[in-house]
């Protein structure tokens, strides 16, 4: 089918899947190809049997699975039946998904038996009934998940749109649930708003895209990409597990069009040798999409250099809103996260509430037309992140005379040292690009006299050696880059930082520490 022929074909997985059942939908991450026929059954099978067990629209299934076709099938089940689906980080352990399980109100779980002890704590103690659990192979006290929907055939009963139901990462508390209104669309149609995204990065349906997923499916924008992918007829193929030399080999077998990235693995592609990195042909590639962490410049030059103008920013929230900026754009507002969206309105707001005017950091807040969210159970949360009709993250940043988003860091990662706000961010980015350094955390802890001082913990590169001499060696670099008051006071050393497979880093776990019985300045 040729390029012009299949922008006829009308999109929209069960649309796909009509009339063109053998067309590839998903690759799993061994290689086995899916048709969009056999992921519309195997998402058609699934619905009927979460109705048979008397699902209602706006009940809630919980998924813990890795990346492959059951995964995507157990999403599209529930976007065509009225429900919530939650996607469940499967690194975390039983008891912190048994509070997932139960704060949602899941009437079922469907695990993998990878991760079979950690859903079988989660549901024993979140009570979960027997008839609610399933798993892909083995899991004792589950049933198989085939037996989802085996007592009829065809479509479910009951088709109306369903959503995701996302939940936060909880690294300053307990996860929060993200929970929008069910629309009552009819699931057969893609939702503009879906088109609409992936116009802003100029992806358009069909148009021999192919997309290639290769973070975790439980990341909220990793599951966005790869199923509306999968809705406007992009081949999507999986990872398991992200490796730098196996995605340039994927790119080239599959000649993978776009992709969405976190800067980390910008580092590893890096850091391959330049023998590897010239092996694999990488002319298909049109928009390599990155966001979730901030990228530093140096690393984005870098890769520009490398892939071309095809590397695209960009900054957005779970809860609606954002900015994009191309990397054409970027090579002339270095540093930012570009404009708003269409239709997103983004403001940065002093403490009082106030609009500052341009070059003037305060607080990033954002809003996207008339889209509304609330925490689910907790309104307090919900109310304490607005001012009116917008929200913020909690990340600090400015908006410049020509409207670009730039970024300094989080609110609650500033530090304060004697009067002076410093963001932790602006020392990074120069820190993790020395050749000793694998990866790097900046944060504050308790000083008598300055409230703060600037700690970094730093993650020696292979083969590095930790200690007073690699200190001083990072210190006297740093003076060539950052001003005085921006240099880290001290540097300690860890084999590995705590960072999610997305690249988010968990910086309170290394902080907390140092302000153990003391009270933080913000």
């Amino acid at each position: 089918m040729t390029t012009s022929e299949q922008t006829r074909v009308t999109t929209g997985l069960w649309n796909i899947a009509a009339a063109e059942p053998d067309r590839t939908a998903v690759v799993d991450p061994d290689g086995t190809e899916v048709g969009y026929g056999q992921l519309a059954a195997k998402a058609d099978a699934y619905a009927r049997g979460l109705q048979e067990l008397g699902l209602e629209t706006g009940d809630v299934i919980v998924v813990q699975q890795p990346n492959g076709h059951e995964l995507l099938a157990a999403y599209f089940a529930a976007i065509q039946s009225g429900l919530y689906v939650v996607m469940v980080n499967w690194h975390l352990v039983g008891h912190e998904i048994a509070y997932i399980v139960a704060d949602s109100g899941a009437k079922a779980l469907l695990a993998h038996e990878r991760f079979g002890e950690a859903a079988r704590i989660a549901a024993d103690e979140a009570g979960l009934p027997a008839e609610g659990r399933f798993a892909v192979g083995s899991i004792e006290g589950f049933r198989p998940v085939g037996e989802l929907g085996t007592g009829g055939e065809g479509r479910p009963a009951r088709r109306t749109a369903g959503s995701p139901m996302l939940y936060t990462s909880g690294t300053t508390g307990k996860p929060k649930g993200v929970r929008r209104p069910l629309t009552g669309n009819d699931p057969d149609e893609v939702p503009a708003a879906s088109s609409w995204f992936f116009g802003i990065f100029g992806l358009k349906p069909f148009d021999d895209h192919v997309h290639l997923c290769g973070s975790p499916l439980y990341h909220t924008a990793v599951l966005n990409f790869a199923s509306i992918s999968i809705q406007l007829g992009h081949k999507v193929v999986l990872m398991d597990r992200w490796d730098p030399e196996e995605m340039l080999r994927l790119i080239e077998r599959h000649r993978v069009t776009h992709s969405h990235m976190v800067p980390t693995q910008f580092r590893r592609l890096l850091a391959l040798p330049d023998e590897v990195r010239g092996r694999y042909d990488l002319s298909s590639l049109r928009n390599m999409i990155h966001g979730a962490a901030p990228c530093p410049p140096e690393v984005k030059r870098r890769m520009l250099e490398w892939w071309g103008p095809v590397v695209t920013d960009y900054y957005a929230a779970t809860e609606g809103g954002g900015t994009v900026i191309s990397g054409e754009e970027w090579l002339r507002k270095p540093g930012s996260v570009g404009l708003p969206w269409p239709g997103s309105v983004v403001k940065i707001l002093d403490d009082d509430g106030n609009e500052l005017p341009p070059n003037q950091p305060g607080a990033v807040y954002m809003k996207m037309g008339s889209s509304t969210f609330e925490y689910h159970k907790d309104k307090a949360k919900t109310q304490k992140n607005r001012v009116g009709e917008l929200f913020t993250l909690g990340d600090v940043g400015y908006l410049d005379e020509d409207g670009y988003l730039f970024l300094h860091d989080r609110k609650n990662d500033m530090i304060i040292s004697g009067g002076v706000n410093i963001y932790p961010a602006e020392i990074e980015n120069e820190l993790v690009m020395h050749p000793k350094v694998a990866d790097v955390a900046v944060f504050g802890v308790p000083h008598e006299d300055w409230g703060e001082e600037i700690k970094a913990v730093v993650q020696p590169a292979e083969g590095v050696s930790p200690g007073e001499e690699l200190t001083a060696e990072l210190l006297e670099y740093a003076r060539a880059r950052l001003a005085k008051f921006k240099l880290p006071k001290s540097i300690d050393y860890l084999d590995e930082l705590p960072r999610d497979p997305n690249g988010k880093l968990y910086k309170r776990k290394l902080r907390d520490p140092y302000w153990e019985g003391r009270e933080r300045a913000i």
